[in-house]
């Protein structure tokens, strides 16, 4: 009967060691999935339109900082214009190289399109255990296509280099370094037809507003012929009381 026991706390000791070991491996093999240079928009990125996008990246090493960040933009789908806004403690550098198709942007061609930005720390860079992001200005979005790939290249204080060049593909796992992908969304409406929407929302506002006014106008009109109104009947009351005293005094 102790056998039978010791035998069920041995079993579930096993069983409890194999779980924990199970779960770290879990987490260990999750990791990497989550911690890989990425890109998100902040807001729409519609096609034909104009939007700021952040590029995130995390630092997933514990000894070592990121102190470069480059970014490759998609030769197949050009950008004509590209701004990187300022991030405090990095140099940006764009690159311009010439377009084999020249664009065509405000009714001017366009031969040329920045391929790639580049930050480089000027001080610590991202420590352990932080990310930063870095914000882009891209437009116009192209109209021929549901995303864009942006292949980038991290690399740590102690020279080591990753390369998030690996295209994901629609029905596969996840490559273990994908490059960033931005999903772009339907076309919006023409600005006019917004501007004319906006117009006729002010119109009926307007509208609204002075009947609302001309209603409390009214209210207010109303208002006061009641209150003159009770302050006559009021004197009068008050007239009619002194004279029927006057009255019963006499008699």
């Amino acid at each position: 009967m102790q056998v039978s026991r010791i035998a069920p706390r041995r079993v579930a000791a096993r069983v409890t060691a194999a779980s924990a070991l199970a779960g770290t491996a879990v987490l260990a093999l999750s990791v990497p999935a989550f911690a890989h240079v990425s890109v998100q928009p902040e807001g729409t990125a519609a096609k034909g339109g104009y939007a700021v996008v952040d590029f995130k990246v995390p630092n997933e090493r514990d000894n070592a900082s990121t102190t470069k960040i480059e970014v490759t933009l998609p030769a197949d789908h050009p950008i004509a214009s590209v701004m990187p806004q300022p991030v405090p403690g990095w140099k940006v550098a764009v690159t311009k190289s010439k377009l084999d198709k020249p664009l065509t942007m405000h009714g001017e061609k366009i031969d040329e399109a920045v391929t790639k930005v580049t930050w480089t720390a000027d001080g610590k860079g991202i420590e352990p255990g932080y990310f930063q992001k870095f914000p882009v200005s891209l437009g116009a979005l192209p109209e021929n296509t549901g995303q864009l790939v942006f292949k980038a290249i991290q690399t740590y204080s102690n020279k080591e280099v990753v390369r998030w060049i690996e295209v994901p593909q629609e029905g596969q796992e996840e490559p273990e370094n994908p490059a960033p992908v931005l999903a772009l969304s339907a076309a919006a409406d023409d600005h006019h037809g917004a501007a004319a929407a906006s117009d006729d929302d002010e119109g009926d506002e307007a509208e609204k507003t002075a009947a609302a006014e001309d209603s409390g106008s009214d209210g207010d009109t109303t208002a006061r012929v009641l209150g003159v109104v009770g302050i006559v009947i009021g004197i009068a009351g008050v007239a009619y009381g002194v004279l029927a005293g006057r009255r019963r005094t006499t008699a």
